[in-house]
């Protein structure tokens, strides 16, 4: 029993991990061991419950329940009985081999959450509790299809990133802290700080990314009063083309503030492996804006994503500037100049928010 449980937890590590995250899981990969098991174990609830949330085959209060009901789980407040229905319930209708097999994983993964260390297992959970409350109001503002839903207010873009994503980066923050002696050179609350700042940015980016696919989904996260301001109502986004750039340039802009937040948040960690792993998202993200700033409005009509080659080149380049914060702020700003005419294109560098 013992030894099959303990493959169990190897497959959830290793290939569903791997599956539902190929560059994360690299990150993870090259964490210290201590790390590894708690922001691995994190994501996978993540994932899962973003699952459950988008399920668009299930009604939206079907989601909702079922993602409060999965949220409870995680807090340590569910039976058995609730999980294995959530998986005979999900499980069938996820389309991506990947999710079907996380889902069917469930009583697993909360296995190994009763499983990892106290501290870590509060950790676990106080993140969670952020991003499933996060992923709730997902669920209630744009589950029923009426045409498209807008968020109303920058507040409510801004609480949005931070509990999906923002918190997060206070998360990876807390266990280094724990985990780690001299973790970094500034103090806890400055990393808080910054790291939540990166994760918001990295959030905006999949934001601006998915935009066009959103827009078809009946999804709007730019805020109402914004477009009010530009003369667009939220019905007519899908085809507002050049209109709705200057509100595309400003949430780039945002974006572009909270990643140089996480290259600050990279440069001041002392441990080089860790800060490889924590940098790859910004430097992934920078060169996602740079193709999201060439594209312009375009990109509410085609895919904007980083090639895997280039991602892997990224990785790659990035290992030789392990012990060099200096290097990491010229490749940062390399790749955010770069576009598809001009791969040495110049901009002026963001103030970074070093001392």
């Amino acid at each position: 029993m013992k030894r099959a449980k303990s493959n169990s937890l190897d497959n959830l590590r290793g290939p569903v991990l791997r599956s539902v995250s190929r560059s994360f899981y690299l990150s993870i990969r090259l964490l210290p061991a201590t790390l590894r098991d708690p922001i691995a174990l994190a994501y996978l609830l993540a994932r899962a419950t973003d699952t459950i949330a988008d399920t668009a085959e299930i009604d939206a209060k079907l989601r909702e329940e079922s993602l409060r009901k999965l949220a409870r789980a995680i807090q340590g407040d569910a039976t058995e009985g609730d999980i294995l229905n959530l998986r005979h319930s999900f499980s069938p209708l996820q389309k991506n081999d990947a999710e079907r097999s996380l889902i069917g994983s469930l009583p697993i993964v909360l296995e190994w959450l009763d499983q990892i260390p106290k501290n870590d297992r509060a950790d676990v959970r106080i993140v969670l509790e952020k991003i499933n409350r996060g992923q709730s109001l997902d669920v209630q503002r744009f589950g029923q299809k009426n045409g498209i839903c807008a968020l109303n207010t920058e507040n409510d873009l801004d609480e949005y990133t931070y509990l999906v994503a923002g918190c997060v980066g206070e998360f990876w923050t807390d266990l280094c802290f724990h985990h780690l002696p001299k973790f970094a050179d500034r103090s806890t609350e400055e990393m808080r700080t910054f790291g939540r700042a990166y994760g918001q940015g990295l959030q905006l980016i999949n934001i601006l990314r998915d935009t066009g696919s959103d827009f078809h989904n009946g999804r709007c996260y730019f805020p109402k009063e914004e477009l009010n301001a530009i003369g667009i109502e939220p019905n007519e986004l899908i085809s507002a083309g050049n209109r709705i750039a200057p509100l595309l340039e400003k949430w780039q802009r945002k974006a572009e503030e909270g990643i140089a937040a996480g290259i600050d948040y990279c440069c001041a960690i002392r441990n080089a492996r860790v800060r490889f792993a924590t940098v790859i998202p910004a430097l992934i993200g920078a060169r996602t804006l740079a193709l999201l700033s060439d594209a312009g409005a375009g990109m509410l009509q085609r895919s904007v994503k980083v090639p895997r080659n280039e991602v892997r080149a990224i990785m790659s380049s990035t290992t030789l500037a392990l012990a060099s914060p200096r290097v990491l702020r010229k490749k940062f700003e390399s790749l955010l100049s770069k576009t598809e005419d001009n791969c040495d294109g110049q901009r002026p560098p963001l103030q970074n928010h070093k001392k």
